[in-house]
């Protein structure tokens, strides 16, 4: 006589959806996220930190338009002094502007910077050009980081609110003094948002995550 066989059946399994709230970033700038602010109404924080929700403490600033103008947006000072400090001790190691100091110092070269030149930036004492002879190479001067959004032309010099600060030189085209902060950027312009190097993003973002990390 045949056995019945007994037929098993596993308990269905109900698999619920996860649901991750993607966060947008500026299209000018894709480093730059946006989040809706978490204490003005109809605002928005920009950040350069992932972590939803942004802290306040440590946003580029806020907004009340996307993209953000220079009507619409307000600066953290908080990250500005940040900033300041990331670049007082890191600029001088950015490769893109080691690159600078020495093409500028090559004999092509014509416009090592001094401030209180055409623009006036409240640096230095006058175009290295004018020290130095043709392309101002054999003299040293000043050479400006300036940020990325509106790059001027080789030889040019970026309007104040685009100059980040200046580190001087010498004659070839080593970067030979501490940075200094130009007193005239500004964070958000017509041209677009704080656009850095690579290098310098990188340690800008461990940066703020360090101070993240002490909230």
């Amino acid at each position: 006589m045949l056995g019945t066989a007994t037929r098993h059946t596993s308990p269905l399994r109900i698999f619920r959806p996860i649901y991750l709230r993607s966060v947008s970033t500026l299209s000018s700038n894709p480093s730059i996220k946006i989040f809706p602010h978490p204490e003005q109404p109809n605002s928005y924080l920009l950040s350069l930190l992932d972590t939803d929700p942004p802290s306040t403490k440590l946003a580029i600033g806020s907004t009340k338009s996307i993209p953000p103008t220079p009507n619409s947006f307000r600066e953290n000072h908080h990250f500005l002094s940040i900033l300041n400090e990331v670049l007082a001790k890191h600029a001088a190691d950015d490769p893109a502007l080691k690159s600078q100091a020495q093409a500028l110092a090559s004999p092509g070269g014509f416009n090592f910077i001094q401030a209180r030149n055409s623009r006036g930036t409240g640096t230095g004492a006058g175009g290295a050009s004018a020290e130095g002879g043709a392309g101002g190479a054999g003299v040293g001067g000043w050479v400006h980081l300036s940020d990325e959004r509106n790059p001027p032309d080789f030889g040019r010099i970026a309007w104040p609110e685009d100059i980040l600060g200046s580190v001087e030189v010498d004659r070839r085209g080593n970067i030979i003094g501490n940075y200094q902060s130009s007193g005239t950027y500004r964070i958000v312009t017509n041209e677009g948002i704080l656009g850095m190097s690579p290098f310098l993003r990188d340690k800008l973002v461990s940066r703020l995550r360090e101070e993240e990390a002490k909230l």
